[in-house]
C-alpha cells in the first residue's frame, strides 16, 4: 500500500490511521511548500494528514517524517 502524507479532501487524520498487523506500506512525503505533487496523488492508495491548528498548514519535512514514523512505531508497540 502506498500512503501519502498530504492534506486532501479524502485524507485520514493520522490519529485515526490503524496499521494492520501484517500490512506493508510505503510513505510518500512532499515538501513543505508544494506538498506531494499533483502527478503522484492519483497513484496513492490513501493519504494521511497530520492535524494542524491555526492558519499555517505546513511542517518541515523532517518534522512531518518524525511525527508519522513515531505514530507507526507506536502502533507496533516499540
Amino acid at each position: 500500500q502506498v500512503l501519502g502524507v498530504e492534506q486532501t479532501t479524502a485524507s485520514t487524520m493520522l490519529q485515526d490511521f490503524k496499521k494492520g498487523s501484517d500490512s506493508k506500506f510505503a510513505l510518500i512525503f512532499g515538501n513543505e511548500v508544494k506538498g506531494v505533487s499533483d502527478e503522484v496523488l492519483p497513484e496513492l492508495d490513501a493519504c494521511l494528514e497530520i492535524p494542524q491548528y491555526g492558519t499555517k498548514h505546513s511542517l518541515n519535512i523532517s518534522v512531518s517524517l518524525g511525527i508519522v514514523v513515531w505514530e507507526v512505531f507506536r502502533q507496533l508497540k516499540f
